[in-house]
């Protein structure tokens, strides 16, 4: 399976990849994994800078109550031709930021709106993602439950935790893991 891995805000795919590496190889042995970086610089500072090296990404920018978006489309826009030209894909997985778009990529897939001779995706994995809150975007990309099989990591201490369990009522039969980290990709089996 060829899953697109996108990154949180004012990261990376290579620290996403990094992160993911927490976890035990086997997980990944059925997949390629793709970690594109987002298509804009990081507008500020990055909660990893001492951590990982630069350069930091975003895929777009917000609000803070998450109402009010810039270069939203254009990130849309970015990713489907990406997913086109670089699949096709069978599964997303997202953390924060990247779980949040990963989320609304499915819903418009699902809706008809993007990607509509890509085939439907057979798996989407989110840690600590979110639903965006504009009307606008809501009623296409969360009209009806999303089929595609889901996962959804959500840390009890993640300042995201409420959000994160907004997201999981978009899908059909999630799978929620609950882990006792924060706003983070979790250790597994600790």
């Amino acid at each position: 399976m060829k899953i697109l891995c996108l990154h949180g805000f004012r990261t990376s795919g290579n620290f996403l990849k990094k992160q993911l590496s927490k976890w035990d190889p086997s997980i990944f042995a059925h997949f390629e994994m793709e970690f594109p970086d987002g298509i804009f610089a990081a507008g500020g500072k990055s909660d990893i800078e001492g951590i990982f090296p630069p350069p930091y990404f975003e895929w777009f920018q917000y609000n803070e109550d998450f109402t009010e978006y810039e270069n939203l489309e254009e990130c849309i826009s970015y990713l489907c031709e990406y997913i086109t030209s670089k699949g096709p894909f069978d599964g997303l997985l997202g953390f924060s930021q990247g779980a949040t778009l990963s989320g609304l990529l499915l819903g418009y897939m699902e809706q008809g709106k993007i990607l509509k001779e890509h085939p439907p995706m057979k798996l989407f994995v989110s840690i600590s993602g979110a639903k965006f809150r504009d009307p606008n975007i809501c009623n296409i990309a969360y009209k009806d439950m999303m089929k595609v099989k889901s996962v959804h990591f959500i840390g009890e201490k993640d300042w995201l935790k409420l959000p994160s369990q907004e997201l999981t009522t978009a899908f059909e039969n999630p799978l929620i893991i609950r882990h006792p980290q924060g706003h983070t990709v979790p250790r597994l089996g600790k």
